[in-house]
């Protein structure tokens, strides 16, 4: 049975008897709770034969829910993996021009996997792959304050004007970037520390700028560090890194 907020006696009374249909989807593995709203808006979802096109609805276990047709149900296994993608593979489910995609690289799962954030196709580094939409949703969100710390390597020195506006704030095409911590390695190589993480922030500082990032490595995902895991492997986040990444330091 489907459950709707309404007016607060209703809330008190009906919001347990089930979840929201999109966190239903991320728990389902079909998509980050993000990307589940998208699905529902535009009309793909179905709870027991109605398409659902609101956000907010409820779903209890007794009912059907199909995205495209197909029956998805809220996965019981979570996966929570660590990926050094290597340079030219790109972090997607598919592709149309059919470049290696860094999903190939971890071991089959029944379970579908999605990557938390990206790595450009000329990237490489850390990148995080899950089933567990709420976490993808959790990590992803700048609220969530989790640090991303990459080295950089520029075909040319790296200004000190460059880095000092970086780390004050340069607004590019109305948009601002900001990093958190810049330390300079070398004439031509940076690491830095962002909080946000916008797509493509650190190319687009650099154009900004006129350099050009020869190599660019994400080294670590809050308290996930690359340290020694080899190009191309993987391993399964540690009990630790889960409970940091989930806000508990006990």
């Amino acid at each position: 049975m489907i459950h709707t907020d309404g007016a607060d006696t209703a809330r008190d009374a009906g919001l347990e008897k089930g979840r929201r249909l999109q966190v239903f989807l991320a728990h389902a593995g079909v998509a980050s709770r993000r990307a589940g709203e998208a699905l529902i808006q535009a009309g793909r979802v179905t709870v027991n034969g109605e398409v659902i096109r609101v956000l907010g609805p409820r779903v209890s276990p007794d009912d059907r829910v199909e995205v495209d047709g197909r029956v998805v149900r809220p996965e019981e296994r979570m996966h929570y993996l660590a990926l050094n993608k290597p340079a030219g593979y790109i972090c997607a489910s598919s592709d149309p021009q059919g470049r290696p995609l860094a999903l190939e690289l971890l071991s089959p799962l029944k379970e579908r996997l999605y990557s938390v954030g990206r790595l450009d196709l000329r990237s490489s580094g850390l990148i995080i792959f899950t089933n567990d939409g709420e976490f993808a949703a959790r990590l992803g969100h700048p609220g969530s304050q989790i640090e991303k710390e990459y080295l950089v390597e520029s075909t040319v020195p790296v200004s000190g004007e460059a880095v000092a506006e970086f780390l004050a704030g340069v607004l590019i095409d109305g948009e601002w970037y900001r990093a958190k911590r810049i330390e300079r390695l070398g004439r031509k190589s940076i690491r830095v520390v962002l909080i946000e993480g916008k797509n493509r922030e650190i190319r687009r500082v650099f154009s900004h700028f006129h350099l050009h990032a020869e190599k660019l490595m994400r080294i670590r995902i809050g308290p996930v560090v690359l340290g020694a895991l080899a190009e191309g492997a993987s391993r399964p986040l540690t009990k630790r890194e889960l409970e940091e990444l989930n806000g508990r330091r006990d």
